[in-house]
């Protein structure tokens, strides 16, 4: 089907970052808009108060009692914030302020009786009292995820939710402990392994901090001097537009987090620029959606997922961080070697000089910014202190804020920018409550231990089978649940079962979180394509193929770091060196042959054009993954095959490029 088609509607659950104009922070109005920003303020107090141990007031919270507090805040400020309908902004019903009536005063109560139920295991012998608050909580846990997650993710919460009320009639290996429905839900409510679990655990701890800060700095003009120094970096070289699209968008999508808002922020201008620069509609998008996917798996930030894996495996974020930054790499030098073949392959040059910004006017008006996430990595990584280091970098930079006219915070921008942080975490936190009921559940019935048995059995001693399930779970679960959604669950169910198998307990658990995120791209639901679809007028499903091609990395690194823990940094510093500048050549030479065009080579055309590619495809998983299950040769003779399958395709792509090489 061609580009031409007119553009499709975004699908259910992509956020629209702007509707007529607005966003919907400005959208969102009169008395709703002033409890919003209150409560928003209110939780951010306490939870400054709580990490940093101020005792505002005398005021010293219980983790439980503090988790009550902030997660009924959110949820509260959630039925304001989401249409009973779907969407976010507007004004809210008169249904939508009862239910943030309602959530104030069970998160009341909850937060009263907290000791209580601590001391006396309210989630086992819960008082009649605590029981009919907590169906009723659990009610307005499973409408917020509704509102916030979209109708999949509460299907898929509801069944779980209710699991333990049926479990024992299940056949096995699905079967668990039974509970009756005044049973399982005081257990959801009152229990630190569901709703108020390790998800919410992370969030009340670390995430929140990280949170603000990536939304105050795209606020405070962060996303222009990213974008800005993108441009000036990249911009001027063949196929630039697309290579700047992948620089910014993997900058915004490490502070933003989410896909979606990612396509729809950077795309804005990314899509535009790369049309004019010769790149088809279908390209231009799927570029857009491929780069902003692999932004919540790029360092530092990467959203809320990854401070959620550090407290799953107790481990600091720092280390989280520091092992996803060479699949990230990976990722993102595949696709820019798929997107230089592609501009070479078409003759496409890049933006012209007197539209690109000026490096040097980019670093002295922006240098701030590198000041401020310096002083982020440094307090993370020299001096470890994560929950603390957002706040303090966040702070520095409002600070430098009112130094810079073109992006000082008036009182209108300030508001926005608090509206904004408020629906982010608003919406985090229906999710993460909503998909803690999975996690109850599993706990509830016994569940995860039994399954991890039965999928170890199934795959026997093959390693690979088992990997080959996982991703499959994965992806498909990817496909009805946010990033975080998907990783809380495949945690519990699937990772241990990973590990069982002898494999590196880090990249198991950076195994689901990229398979996870797959679904994004890849049809039928690829979110992130057919949002940017709908920006460049393209076709959605041909943006899904298209974003297939150009991403096709994201698909096999998973498999090189979860079988070569080198890639992640778990070996000797040489060891990890040697791994990867082979997965670099490897990485390189599989995106030439997805695009049939190796660069500064020549194409791969004709008659035995397909075959060379294949040829090329296979040297390249060779070099990238050497000493794995899938080669029993040496390291030295897996490199060897690969460059020998490589270099017949580079030989016939050099000698039939007569016309010279593309211009750069």
């Amino acid at each position: 089907m061609s580009d031409s088609n007119a553009p499709t509607p975004l699908p259910a659950g992509a956020e629209q970052v702007a509707i007529d104009g607005e966003t919907p922070a400005e959208r969102l109005a009169g008395p709703a808009r002033w409890v919003v920003v209150t409560g928003t303020l209110l939780s951010l107090v306490l939870v400054i108060n709580q990490l940093f141990n101020l005792q505002i007031m005398g005021l010293v919270l219980i983790e439980g009692r503090y988790l009550y507090i902030l997660g009924g805040l959110f949820l509260a400020l959630s039925f304001l914030i989401f249409q009973m309908r779907g969407g976010k902004g507007g004004v809210p019903s008169l249904l939508d302020w009862l239910l943030f009536a309602l959530s104030l005063a069970c998160t009341g109560y909850l937060a009263q009786t907290a000791q209580a139920n601590l001391s006396q295991g309210w989630e086992y012998a819960a008082p009649q009292m605590a029981q009919y608050v907590s169906v009723v909580f659990f009610f307005l846990i499973l409408e917020a995820t509704r509102r916030a997650g979209g109708l999949v993710l509460f299907l898929i919460v509801c069944f779980f939710a209710f699991y333990p009320t049926f479990a024992g009639h299940v056949p096995d290996p699905f079967s668990g402990f039974q509970s009756t429905f005044m049973q399982t839900v005081p257990y959801h409510i009152f229990s630190a392994e569901s709703s108020f679990g390790i998800p919410m655990k992370a969030f009340g701890g670390v995430v929140i901090g990280f949170i603000l800060f990536g939304a105050v700095l795209q606020r405070t003009g962060g996303g222009q001097f990213f974008n800005d120094l993108a441009l000036g970096l990249v911009g001027g070289y063949r196929g630039g537009a697309a290579k700047v699209s992948i620089f910014a968008s993997g900058f915004m999508g490490s502070m933003s987090g989410s896909v979606i808002s990612n396509v729809l922020t950077t795309g804005a201008v990314s899509i535009p620029a790369m049309r004019k620069t010769g790149f088809s509609a279908k390209t231009a998008a799927a570029t857009e959606a491929c780069a902003s996917t692999g932004g919540v798996l790029m360092p530092p930030i990467m959203g809320a997922t990854a401070f959620i894996m550090a407290s799953f495996l107790s481990r600091p974020y720092v280390e989280i961080a520091l092992a996803a930054a060479i699949p990230s790499i990976l990722f993102y030098w595949g696709l820019f070697t798929g997107i230089d073949a592609y501009a070479a392959k078409r003759g496409l040059r890049g933006l012209p000089r007197p539209d690109l910004p000026r490096l040097k006017e980019v670093m002295t008006e922006g240098w701030p910014y590198i000041f401020v996430f310096a002083l982020l990595l440094y307090m993370m990584i020299g001096l470890r202190q994560e929950s603390s280091a957002p706040f303090y970098a966040t702070a520095l930079l409002l600070v430098v804020n009112q130094f810079r006219a073109r992006f000082r915070l008036n009182k209108q921008r300030l508001g926005n920018m608090i509206v904004g942080v408020g629906m982010g975490l608003a919406e985090l936190t229906a999710i993460l409550l909503g998909v803690g009921l999975i996690v109850g559940s599993f706990s509830a019935t016994g569940l995860a231990g039994t399954l991890v048995n039965e999928l170890v059995f199934m795959a026997g001693d093959n390693t690979l089978v088992l990997l080959a399930m996982g991703a499959l779970t994965a992806f498909i679960f990817g496909m009805g649940m946010t990033v975080t959604a998907c990783y809380i669950f495949l945690a519990v169910v699937l990772a241990p079962a990973l590990e069982a198998g002898g494999l590196n307990t880090l990249a198991v658990h950076l195994f689901i979180l990229y398979w996870g995120m797959v679904s994004y791209i890849t049809p039928p639901v690829a979110l992130g394509a057919f949002a940017a679809s709908t920006m460049a007028g393209s076709n959605p499903i041909a943006t899904g193929f298209e974003a297939m091609r150009l991403g096709g990395v994201i698909y096999i690194a998973p498999f090189f770091f979860v079988l070569n823990p080198a890639l992640i940094g778990q070996a000797p510093a040489w060891e990890v060196a040697v791994a990867l500048t082979s997965a670099l050549i490897g990485v390189a030479m599989i995106s030439s042959a997805l695009q049939g065009y190796i660069s500064l080579v020549g194409p791969l055309e004709g008659s035995a054009g397909m075959p060379l590619r294949i040829l090329l495809f296979c040297g390249g998983v060779l070099i990238a993954m050497p000493q794995t299950a899938l080669v029993n040769l040496g390291y030295l003779a897996s490199f060897l095959l690969g460059v020998a399958l490589c270099a017949l395709p580079m030989l016939i792509a050099w000698r039939s490029n007569a016309a010279g090489p593309n211009p750069a």
